[in-house]
């Protein structure tokens, strides 16, 4: 089988928690365990460990998706809160997936990140973020509603002709869903934008120009969370299926 880590989401000790409240926790939200179970595909949490003990782990893997979830700290990008309190991300789970992200493009191994992970990767590649986008961007859309969630989307363009564009080349009028209140502000060194929002110009997608097209790809949005709006926004699976295709390159 095709062996695909997943890197984790983090709940850190806190003892108003009935279960495990003294304990940190490795988590995955459950659409995307189910994006990636496809058959062939085993799907691996990738635990929080030293990098020396993660290595041999990360070595028995064919490829890497980089799942959403909290925002990145603004220090790791080197910033400072724009908003004293809020927006503080979270910096243990930024060093723990750089890491991860760092073996990848140095063992040429594949990854597709996912909202949150599209702006790790930005990050990774020197690049950094709006910490709120309706705070630092005049006329932009809302990209996150905490109670519509998965049902928010809008139309993208794409930046010309590109794995994306070419992915999606049947496609009249391309949506996608949004659920993300941060964004790429300066793209990274090596990233080529291959989307964007149609209103806004909020980068929605980018790819690392030092492999392979569609070798390293960043989406802003949830391509696991699409059934909520059927066919309003463009079909996951061929994302995830070109992402195999890359994996199986580099199996062999």
């Amino acid at each position: 089988m095709i062996k695909i880590g997943i890197t984790s989401c983090f709940f850190y000790p806190n003892v108003s928690r009935t279960v495990f409240g003294p304990k940190s926790l490795s988590y995955i939200e459950n659409d995307m365990f189910r994006y990636v179970s496809q058959k062939g595909i085993l799907p691996v949490l990738i635990p929080d460990l030293d990098h020396e003990d993660l290595v041999p782990i990360l070595d028995e893997l064919d490829g890497f998706v980089f799942q959403g979830g909290s925002d990145l700290a603004p220090e790791t990008y080197g910033e400072t809160p724009i908003v004293e309190g809020k927006w503080l991300g979270d910096s243990h789970r930024d060093q723990y997936e750089l890491a991860i992200m760092d073996y990848a493009v140095n063992t040429n191994k594949p990854i597709l990140a996912i909202c949150r992970g599209m702006q790790l990767m930005n990050v990774y590649f020197g690049g950094t973020l709006y910490q709120d986008i309706s705070t630092q961007k005049t006329k932009a859309l809302v990209h996150r509603d905490a109670l519509k969630y998965d049902a928010v989307h809008h139309k993208i363009n794409f930046t010309g002709s590109n794995v994306l564009s070419n992915l999606y080349h049947d496609v009249a009028d391309p949506s996608v869903n949004s659920v993300h209140h941060q964004g790429i502000k300066k793209v990274g060194k090596q990233l080529k934008v291959l989307a964007v929002s149609a209103e806004d110009n909020i980068v929605e997608a980018l790819e690392y120009t030092g492999a392979s097209p569609g070798h390293v790809l960043g989406v802003q949005w949830h391509p696991e969370f699409s059934d909520a709006l059927k066919d309003k926004v463009i079909p996951a699976d061929r994302l995830f299926n070109q992402f195999i295709e890359q994996v199986k390159k580099t199996v062999g």
